[in-house]
C-alpha cells in the first residue's frame, strides 16, 4: 500500500506512464479515504498495488523503511524509453547493476516513490510495460 497525495495523478501514473489496468477503486467517506487498486492483472495472477488517498492529505514523509517496488520487464532500456515519453521520471537510466549482470533502471512515482526496473528476458516474465 501506498499513500498518495493526489489520486487521479497517481492512477494517471501507474496506468499511462506504467502501463497498469485500474482493477478496482472504493470510498470509505466515514473515515474520508479512497483506495484505488492497479496491477497488469488482479490478484492471484499476479500482485496489485494499493494507492490509498487520504481526503485531507496531499503530501507525506517517505520515512527510510521504504526502499522500493520491484518490477519485471523484458527489456530495461525499451521500457525507460517508453516511460519517458509517456511523461515519467527515469532516474536511473537501464545498465547492468554495480558489481553484478542484472540490467536494472529507477523511476520514480508522482509521489516520490521509486521504483526499479529489472530486466527480466531470459524467463520472459515481466510486466504490461509498452515497449518503444
Amino acid at each position: 500500500m501506498l499513500r498518495v497525495g493526489n489520486l487521479q495523478r497517481s492512477i494517471d501514473f501507474y496506468t499511462k506512464v506504467l502501463g497498469m489496468k485500474l482493477l478496482r477503486t472504493s470510498e470509505n467517506p466515514d473515515y474520508k479515504y479512497t483506495l484505488a487498486f492497479v496491477g497488469y492483472e488482479g490478484n492471484p495472477a499476479q500482485a496489485e498495488i494499493e494507492l490509498t488517498f487520504n481526503w485531507d492529505t496531499d503530501k507525506y514523509e517517505l520515512g527510510t523503511a521504504y526502499g522500493h517496488i520491484a518490477l519485471g520487464v523484458p527489456d530495461a532500456y525499451a521500457s525507460c524509453e517508453a516511460i519517458k515519453l509517456a511523461g515519467g521520471q527515469v532516474t536511473r537510466e537501464a545498465g547492468p547493476v554495480k558489481g553484478g549482470t542484472s540490467v536494472i533502471a529507477f523511476v520514480t512515482d508522482p509521489d516520490g516513490y521509486k521504483i526499479e526496473l529489472i530486466q527480466r528476458k531470459e524467463d520472459g516474465a515481466g510486466t504490461g510495460l509498452s515497449q518503444a
